[in-house]
């Protein structure tokens, strides 16, 4: 019995001793102990931000947006080809009428029956049809359109007020915000998914007059016309299309932002079509391997290459070597940027332009102008009516109206008068389509050019 006591003494004497020495080395060390009690901080701050995204309410946003998102369906008429031999041998009957129905969705804008979408949704249609999300339908008649941003506004008549969505501010929106997409993919009528903004003003075009909204919330054909809200349930952009290969949602998509449907849309109702004011330079943005080029040190902004005599740009003072960094207070750093900026303003609107001058900052008042002839490499053209278009049978092009480049006075007969159909293999829609084209090529570089001459001949051309 004495032996065990010993032992235990000598035991608990040990244990004193050893937390006795941890004591007197750690004890000075208090901020490295409190450290390591708090080891598992990445568990605690994954925890956080999922708590954080899951506070975000989207109940009310998609209830009131379900509500004015309508299913728009698309009948177009088309005829078979006769065949002689078909014809002859099996009875088939050519040239007969089939009905080709496609569909999207659309937002109502206006308690009346105002209803925007996509161009691409109701292009060609010879009957269109909206479904509200309480299933009554209507029978809807194109107001108007705009191809170049997608656009196109249509009326249903009705005696009942509809419920209608509120715009909201694109500029406003922050990359990383939520946003709610709502449509109808695969005829799934008031489908709502949620994602963040991924980008602002992308442009996906050879032409880089687009400006889109990027998100990764999920879209699918069918969403195309479709509402981009934000958590307030506010009108922000109108979905358009997705960047895929399989035509599915793969992870982005893309929405026309409302700031620039809006404007459109107020054109179409109060003047029956789109008026755009235009600035007036050409150029291009900037990058590290474009200002190495130029011998500048700046690397962001949009360079002016050229200013277009009589534009707003040049009687503002613009020159050949101006880097414009802002409009309107709002920074340029690209060209979809500067074309968003652009695209929201009417003719005789003026911008205040940013400008860095060989490291100088300055701000010029621009009155826009509005693009009826475009001079370019010594040739001015010119819009071509509709009436001519029809006459023609074209639905696109623009003419050359004067030749001014001695270079071109030996083919003087052959270019004047003849339309140019495209430029750099993109259809020369109008002239506002080819100051766009051309506003953002290097003066240096070569541009190619498909005409048909008043002679009716197809020529092609480098200049």
């Amino acid at each position: 019995m004495k032996r065990f006591s010993s032992l235990f003494i000598v035991a608990l004497l040990s244990g004193a001793t050893t937390l006795g020495a941890y004591k007197l080395v750690f004890d000075e060390d208090t901020n490295a102990s409190t450290a390591l009690s708090v080891v598992p901080t990445q568990t605690n701050y994954t925890k956080a931000v999922a708590l954080g995204a899951e506070t975000v309410d989207f109940t009310k946003a998609a209830d009131e947006a379900v509500h004015t998102v309508v299913h728009v369906k698309n009948v177009s008429y088309s005829r078979t080809p006769s065949n002689p031999v078909l014809e002859y041998f099996y009875g088939y009957r050519g040239g007969e009428q089939r009905a080709q129905v496609g569909t999207g969705s659309g937002v109502i804008i206006t308690e009346d029956g105002y209803i925007v979408t996509n161009n691409h949704v109701i292009q060609n249609a010879s009957e269109l049809e909206v479904t509200l999300n309480n299933n009554k339908s209507y029978k809807a008649k194109l107001v108007g359109t705009d191809s170049k941003m997608d656009i196109a506004l249509l009326k249903v008549d009705t005696v009942e007020k509809l419920p209608y969505a509120t715009f909201g501010n694109s500029d406003d929106i922050q990359v990383g915000e939520w946003v709610l997409a709502v449509g109808n993919p695969y005829n799934l009528t008031s489908t709502v998914t949620a994602g963040i903004v991924s980008a602002k003003a992308r442009n996906l075009s050879k032409d880089g007059i687009q400006s889109f909204i990027q998100t990764d919330a999920a879209v699918n054909p069918g969403n195309s016309g479709g509402a981009l809200v934000n958590t307030r349930g506010e009108l922000i952009g109108i979905n358009t299309l997705i960047s895929s290969q399989t035509g599915s949602y793969i992870g982005y998509s893309f929405a026309v932002p409302s700031n620039i449907a809006r404007k459109i849309i107020e054109d179409i109702m109060e003047f029956g079509n789109v008026q755009r004011g235009v600035l007036g330079v050409r150029g291009g943005e900037l990058n590290s391997t474009v200002s190495e080029e130029l011998g500048i040190t700046e690397t962001q902004g949009f360079y002016v290459n050229s200013v277009v005599e009589n534009s707003g740009a040049a009687k503002a003072g613009i020159v050949k070597g101006d880097i414009i960094t802002t409009v309107d207070g709002k920074p340029v750093r690209s060209f979809s940027e500067l074309n968003a900026a652009i695209i929201t303003k009417r003719p005789n609107d003026v911008v205040q332009v940013g400008i860095n001058r060989d490291g100088d900052r300055i701000t010029l008042p621009v009155k826009l102008s509005k693009n009826e002839i475009y001079s370019y490499s010594g040739l001015e053209l010119e819009n071509i009516s509709k009436a001519e278009r029809k006459k023609l049978k074209l639905d696109y092009g623009v003419r050359i109206k004067n030749i001014t480049d001695e270079r071109y006075m030996p083919y003087y007969e052959e270019l004047k008068g003849g339309i140019i159909l495209s430029i750099d293999n993109i259809k020369a829609k109008d002239i506002e389509t080819v100051s766009d084209i051309l506003s953002v090529k290097n003066p240096n570089q070569k541009t190619r050019v498909e005409m048909i001459t008043k002679s009716g001949e197809l020529v092609r051309f480098i200049m």
